[in-house]
């Protein structure tokens, strides 16, 4: 196991390990029912397939984006905006991040009224491993978007997009 693995490993020990320690604190049970109530998904080699035959026949976007990415951040801001306009629209988010950055993903998404869509993380030591399964021909700069129609065909785009390319590209997968 590379050491890589073993600090991812340690890491994310060391959340759970801290989440259980907040589930059983009486002092902080307003908190863990915050915590509790948003829930990130470790992404690692297979996940893409899963996230594929969760939405069988649903159109759908993969956003992917990184916290040290301020241009992820607009990009966000309008996929929240275009969620409070199509609810009915699935939207999952990917962050291109360490797991052991959970935390922060957790306080940018909650700020920017994310936490109640399909979130993922980065969990597996090989990114580059992760993003071939994605899209073979992603080099890994984001943000990153993947229009799913029903029939997942995909189309994706690297960069901000504006509200009316998200619309444009929206009416080309809704029904």
């Amino acid at each position: 196991m590379s050491l890589t693995h073993l600090a991812r490993l340690l890491g994310l020990l060391c959340t759970v390990l801290s989440f259980s320690a907040l589930a059983a604190s009486p002092v902080v049970k307003e908190a863990t029912t915050t915590i509790a109530a948003f829930q990130t998904q470790a992404f690692i080699s297979g996940s893409y397939k899963k996230i594929l035959a969760n939405n069988i026949k649903q159109p759908f976007l993969l956003a992917i984006w990184s916290v040290n990415c301020v241009s992820c951040m607009k990009d966000l801001a309008l996929l929240r905006d275009i969620h409070k306009q199509k609810p009915a629209l699935k939207i999952i988010l990917l962050a291109a991040d360490e797991l052991s950055a959970s935390a922060q993903i957790h306080s940018i998404l909650k700020k920017l009224q994310l936490t109640d869509l399909e979130n993922w993380v980065f969990a597996d030591g090989n990114d580059q491993k992760l993003r071939f399964e994605i899209d073979p021909k992603w080099y890994g700069e984001i943000p990153r978007t993947y229009f799913f129609n029903a029939a997942q065909q995909r189309t994706g785009i690297s960069g901000v997009l504006s509200k009316g390319q998200y619309q444009e590209m929206i009416g080309k997968i809704l029904p």
